[in-house]
């Protein structure tokens, strides 16, 4: 049975998808995402770029939702703001017509 249907499991597998990405400085970055596994909480870790090699490690530390408002989780679906910092921020990018939208993913926090 995966983390993700095992209630019992400490993580689950989670995943967001990239609308608009600013690099805030080489550590951090905001993005502006769509939870489409989850729900992601805060303090999620993300190591991995959809398809991509690229090694990365960053942990969602703030979630703004609901017009702003600080929240600790975000469901399936929903779009929020999110703070991501950590190594490989650079390598996120902004949706475009061409590349649409990027993915990233990782496990949530134990509860």
């Amino acid at each position: 049975m995966t983390a993700l249907h095992d209630p019992g499991s400490h993580t689950a597998e989670v995943e967001l998808r990239i609308d608009q990405a600013t690099i805030v400085d080489p550590a951090e970055a905001t993005a502006t995402v769509r939870c489409i596994l989850g729900p992601v909480r805060r303090g999620a870790r993300f190591d991995r770029i959809g398809d991509s090699a690229e090694a990365i490690d960053l942990e969602l530390t703030q979630i703004l939702a609901y017009f702003g408002r600080s929240v600790d989780e975000l469901d399936p679906v929903h779009t929020a703001l999110v703070t991501l910092r950590g190594t490989g921020v650079q390598l996120l990018t902004s949706a475009t017509p061409h590349s649409g939208w990027q993915a990233i993913r990782g496990t949530n926090p134990p509860p």
